[in-house]
């Protein structure tokens, strides 16, 4: 409870006659902060006024998937300015190093307040003003790469590396062994062929050709499971199973994620999702699954990446990780999602990611500047990329075996592509062969009973995509395609031989539940995937309470 005396401590308030010293003591939330506890959050918007009684906060905001210490708030000194005098999002977190209480004051009550006293918002925004301006003088500063990778383009080990390094956020800088800027980027002796993809770490570690594990753990990223035994293991970090983390995480349970590349899953490589909920101007999918690995860390779920479950003994619920490391579960969440599916065309094979790839990146695009690129798919997820290599291709050509855009692409994204002049649809056409030796050069197209030959920068590739789930135990039901059976499809399968009805989202083994696109399920979207992985969470609760030994 704050009394008058803990208001006027904080030499912002303590001019403030008796009455608003009362207002405040009555109003203001007392926050009693233990130590690694937040008062506010990085980005959020909500406005409130904090003010420091005891204690010490810190200031800390990620900036390259680094945490780093921005300053301190002691007592007396006030906090969430920002979004008060300018409308913008918390810059940083503010997390308690010790013992600390905090004053909350919300923005009806400071509004209140400022206008007894004028004086109280003069200072506000004067605050405002000063700290805005060191963040820039932080913005300014040039950022350094996390890794400096030397690696020719058409090298799958260096396209491998760089698409890690991507995917888990690693800011990096790329150069190939014959760029100009080589000898300043990278002083000394310059790595033989042999050696690359050669990697330079930010503490000055090199590395040659290193596994993608190897690299993982010396950039900090959690590789290995902490405890022997979890609540609920998540296999899978695509938008489901990032939401089982959260929801599993936040309600208590000991919850692990198994991913094998990066958060983010087949959603994370969508260059814009334009119709997901809350957020009106789209959001990338690397964005989004940084939102949610942020999210999910830091309510304690753990998130592996680089390990993939060799297999799983369904009934002792025992997880096996490749490189024979063992993890013991009370209930297991299925989030694998599916792959793309592949093509058996003439050259396909031997030029994949080299010129060739399945889905596409983010980071694709940059490397496809003034080419002319191909995407083959009439799907949302080809129309996405499309308009995102629009602002780098030279031209983008959809191959399209059907009449139609209209049939199996969002209408608002069909809208969007025709607005891009560089970009074009061929109707009734497929690719039949792919040519070049080191990598892409040219691709065979039919229209109709026409071939003909078209030079080609990069051929991306969205047909579609299948369940990949041949390494589930037989246990677990499948339909004839490797969708894992739920609830009534279950039921209706004969495979269900519990005592009790199965959940929603239980697989025909009980404790064992599936979401997302890995699930027999018409819908496959970002929004229904993280609606069932916050679903999956609530039935995993009832089988720990009722079933679970």
């Amino acid at each position: 409870m704050l009394t008058i005396d803990d208001v006027r401590a904080v030499p912002l308030f303590s001019t403030l006659a008796r009455p608003e010293l009362e207002r405040l003591a009555r109003t203001a939330a007392d926050l009693h902060l233990a130590a690694g506890e937040y008062a506010a959050h990085e980005g959020g918007q909500e406005r409130a006024l904090f003010a420091v009684l005891s204690g010490k906060i810190e200031v800390v905001r990620l900036i390259d998937g680094v945490e780093r210490t921005l300053g301190w708030r002691l007592p007396g000194i006030i906090f969430g300015e920002l979004p008060i005098a300018l409308g913008t999002p918390l810059y940083g977190s503010y997390r308690a190093s010790e013992p600390s209480r905090v004053m909350r004051v919300e923005i009806q009550e400071y509004y209140a307040i400022a206008a007894a006293s004028p004086e109280i918002s003069l200072k506000v925004a004067a605050l405002a003003r000063e700290r805005i301006g060191g963040m820039q003088g932080i913005e300014a500063e040039a950022p350094k790469p996390r890794v400096i990778m030397v690696g020719h383009r058409w090298d799958n080990a260096c396209g491998a590396l760089r698409q890690f390094l991507a995917r888990n956020q690693i800011s990096h800088e790329w150069l190939t062994p014959d760029a100009p800027d080589l000898p300043a980027r990278w002083p000394g002796t310059r790595p033989a062929d042999e050696d690359c993809p050669a990697l330079k770490l930010a503490d000055g570690t090199l590395l040659h050709r290193p596994a993608t594990r190897d690299l993982a753990q010396r950039l900090g990223l959690q590789t290995s499971a902490r405890l022997a035994e979890y609540d609920t293991i998540v296999i899978g970090g695509g938008p489901a199973g990032m939401a089982a983390a959260v929801y599993g995480a936040s309600e208590g349970l000991r919850t692990l994620v198994v991913e094998r590349e990066a958060p983010g899953g087949q959603a994370g490589t969508s260059s814009r999702i334009e119709n997901y909920l809350g957020f009106p101007s789209g959001v990338s999918g690397d964005e989004l699954a940084s939102r949610a690995l942020k999210q999910a860390r830091r309510l304690g779920a753990e998130i592996l990446v680089t390990r993939s479950v060799a297999r799983i003994d369904p009934h002792l619920r025992r997880i096996y990780l490749d490189g024979d490391e063992t993890v013991q579960a009370r209930s297991v969440i299925l989030a694998t999602g599916v792959t793309w599916r592949r093509l058996a065309i003439e050259g396909f094979d031997r030029l994949i990611g080299k010129g060739i790839y399945y889905g596409a990146a983010r980071s694709e695009a940059s490397a496809a500047h003034g080419l002319d690129v191909h995407l083959i798919g009439a799907g949302n997820s080809a129309g996405q990329a499309a308009m995102h290599f629009a602002n780098h291709a030279r031209t983008v050509t959809l191959v399209v075996r059907g009449d139609s855009l209209e049939k199996g692409m969002s209408r608002y994204l069909v809208e969007q592509l025709r607005g891009k002049s560089n970009v074009k649809a061929l109707l009734r056409s497929e690719v039949v062969a792919a040519h070049g030796d080191a990598h892409l050069t040219e691709i065979d197209l039919r229209e109709g009973a026409t071939v003909t030959r078209h030079d080609c920068g990069g051929l991306f590739v969205f047909i579609g995509a299948d369940a990949q789930t041949d390494w589930l135990p037989a246990d677990i039901a499948r339909d004839a395609r490797g969708y894992v059976l739920t609830g009534d499809d279950v039921v209706k399968s004969g495979r269900w031989s519990h005592n009790r009805d199965p959940y929603l989202l239980e697989s025909s083994v009980p404790g064992v539940f599936a979401c997302g696109d890995v699930r027999l399920s018409p819908v496959k979207r970002v929004a229904s995937a993280v609606g069932e992985g916050s679903m999956a969470i609530a039935f995993v609760h009832k089988y720990l309470q009722q079933d679970a030994r």
